[in-house]
């Protein structure tokens, strides 16, 4: 059910910027704040918090967990030794979305309405299928990110994510992927990702103030976008 109403709030916004012309920043972080508000004065409203507790109570939470909450001890008793399977869902997730990218018909397709979308139109691409495919497959992916949250702890606070949507911006910039699209990678992407969180914990476990995280961040993202920038010009000129 919760993969059916994420997949909906995909097709909903794919379906708003095609339909508006609107930039799809502005669409989605207007529903964002909109399912926001919903998640944190629904939840409250039904149970009295927004914390919900106990999930591990639920028929059949241990099946699924063993799909994305389950992790191997590969250090004994000392901490950090635990080795999570959401590592494996983002190795294979990168790996298929790597595959599409390149190596298939609709990988072509969505370079080609990300960097041209009147040329792909003009050349037969199916655009707005395109678009609102990628969406849903963005809503998709926030799902599966959920998933392996809420099955790690038998815990959920309604409020978990909020705040981070612009570090997931940041990950996507300092790995290749440029705002204006046309450009980037799900490897790129997934490295990105790797270094924010390398930085997060390390600044942690290095007892540094974990405000100079930001700093950190507002630096790479602009190094980021400046070496992106360069990058498309050189390879614009060799072409």
């Amino acid at each position: 059910m919760s993969l059916l109403v994420a997949l909906f709030v995909g097709l909903v916004n794919g379906i708003l910027v095609m339909r508006t012309g609107l930039p799809s920043f502005i669409v989605t972080l207007g529903t964002f704040f909109v399912l926001q508000g919903v998640n944190l004065a629904g939840t409250k409203a039904l149970i009295g918090q927004v914390a919900i507790q106990g999930l591990s109570n639920v028929p059949f939470y241990d099946q699924a967990k063993a799909v994305f909450g389950t992790s191997i001890d590969i250090n004994g008793s000392r901490p950090g030794g635990a080795l999570y399977i959401s590592v494996f869902w983002w190795i294979g997730v990168t790996a298929l979305a790597t595959w599409v990218l390149l190596r298939t018909k609709v990988g072509n397709w969505i370079f080609a309405v990300g960097g041209a979308q009147t040329s792909a139109r003009q050349v037969g691409v199916p655009v707005f299928k395109t678009k609102v495919g990628l969406f849903m497959m963005t809503s998709a992916a926030g799902w599966l990110v959920g998933m392996l949250l809420v099955f790690r702890t038998s815990t959920v606070q309604a409020g978990t994510g909020v705040g981070q949507e612009f570090i997931y911006i940041i990950c996507a910039v300092v790995g290749g992927c440029l705002m204006t699209g046309g450009y980037g990678s799900a490897i790129g992407a997934a490295l990105g990702a790797l270094i924010y969180s390398m930085v997060n914990m390390g600044i942690v476990y290095s007892g540094w103030e974990n405000d100079w995280l930001f700093a950190f961040l507002g630096v790479m993202l602009l190094v980021a976008v400046l070496l992106n920038e360069w990058v498309r010009k050189r390879a614009e000129l060799a072409r």
